[in-house]
């Protein structure tokens, strides 16, 4: 199965609205969820740095705030060499949303790319059910 071109063309439009006056590096991500619906996010800094907003919380974010909360697809853009995986707190933050195998795909502004699934992502996710007092 090939990677959603549509979201690519979505991480990369909602890139260039990335707030970066401090690090100047632009991030996108874009997420389609099972009912079709597209929702993105850009990186967002502040002056108390590092304080700010990763693209993915964005885009999850956005997801939460129109009803939904599963995650299909995943697609994160950035201007590096090479395709550059989410931190860990989003990693966490995808696996929340996402199953297992749910397909990440990671990409460069000059078309270099990745594709990954959540679990080879965040091996070991922590989850809901390690919480459960049995």
């Amino acid at each position: 199965m090939t990677p959603d071109t549509s979201l690519l063309q979505a991480a990369k439009a909602v890139r260039e609205n990335a707030y970066a006056p401090y690090s100047r590096f632009k991030v996108g991500a874009a997420l389609r969820t099972p009912s079709g619906a597209v929702h993105s996010g850009c990186n967002v800094e502040n002056a108390a740095y590092p304080e700010g907003t990763c693209a993915e919380a964005g885009a999850i974010a956005a997801m939460c705030a129109a009803g939904e909360t599963k995650i299909a697809e995943l697609a994160v853009i950035a201007d590096c060499p090479v395709p550059v995986p989410p931190c860990g707190g989003c990693r966490q933050k995808i696996s929340e949303f996402a199953a297992p195998e749910t397909r990440v795909t990671l990409y460069t502004l000059d078309g270099k790319s990745l594709t990954m699934t959540v679990a080879e992502l965040l091996p070991g996710a922590f989850k809901a059910d390690d919480m459960a007092n049995t």
